[in-house]
């Protein structure tokens, strides 16, 4: 897995220090960035969480370069709705260098994971032999309607792609670019940080937040597991290890 901070707002936390800043006084929007030193400004996002005002925070964005992550994660991120996703597309590139993510308890296991590369192996074969199947098929038939060969394969390399991909497994490896204002990090942190998250995307979410909170540490300086602010919220479902997610947190703070 890779996970790069391609972009953000510049100054995250004065531009949203600025919104409160409007929503709080009689400033106009030409004076809104007057005076809003290190401190001022650390005191207005510190307000707006105490009185549990978020909307300002909507205004800073982060854009990720993501790679090295599964089709499953991919169907769990995008579930998280406040966000823009562009995603690298089975349907026009063809994966002839086929590349998977193997999940570490099963790489933990010798039998388990010879077992698992032999399926993937199989997986590639059988979706690069319809591929070619299903192009050979689609190019006679546009030869057939009068187009020249190079241009009839072109076309149907395309619609190839498209039908091939139906075979390809969850653990096939993709890539994507991902944006989400701060609030949507901070509820996609709470829920993905956790212990009882998925491995992949718990993964995923940490190195996020390793990127993030540097650039803005007050915006994200309770961003993490519910369990950070607070009781577990998971219930009866708690991983029971709090205290020790508490304390890596702490850590990654430099606290």
């Amino acid at each position: 897995m890779k996970v790069t901070l391609i972009a953000h707002t510049p100054e995250p936390e004065k531009v949203v220090a600025a919104a409160a800043k409007l929503c709080y006084s009689d400033a106009h929007i030409d004076e809104l960035l007057d005076g809003l030193t290190e401190e001022k400004t650390t005191k207005f996002l510190n307000m707006l969480t105490d009185l549990g005002h978020a909307s300002p925070i909507e205004h800073a964005s982060f854009t990720f370069g993501i790679e090295g992550v599964s089709r499953t994660l991919l169907a769990q991120i995008t579930r998280h709705r406040i966000a823009s996703f562009s995603v690298q597309s089975q349907r026009y590139v063809r994966l002839d260098d086929f590349r998977y993510v193997m999940p570490p308890e099963i790489e933990a296991i010798p039998e388990a994971k010879q077992a698992f590369i032999d399926s993937m192996n199989e997986d590639a074969r059988r979706y690069l032999d319809l591929a070619k199947k299903l192009e050979d098929g689609h190019t006679a038939e546009y030869m057939a309607q009068g187009m020249s060969e190079k241009a009839a394969r072109s076309k149907a390399s395309k619609q190839a792609n498209e039908d091939a991909r139906f075979v390809l497994p969850n653990a096939c490896e993709t890539k994507m670019v991902v944006t989400m204002n701060a609030r949507s990090l901070n509820n996609f942190f709470s829920l993905r940080c956790c212990n009882r998250a998925q491995w992949e995307i718990r993964e995923l979410a940490k190195e996020m937040w390793k990127l993030v909170y540097p650039v803005a540490p007050t915006l994200f300086r309770n961003a993490g597991p519910g369990c950070l602010r607070g009781a577990c919220p998971e219930g009866r479902m708690c991983c029971g290890k709090a205290e020790e997610v508490r304390a890596e947190f702490a850590a990654l703070r430099g606290e």
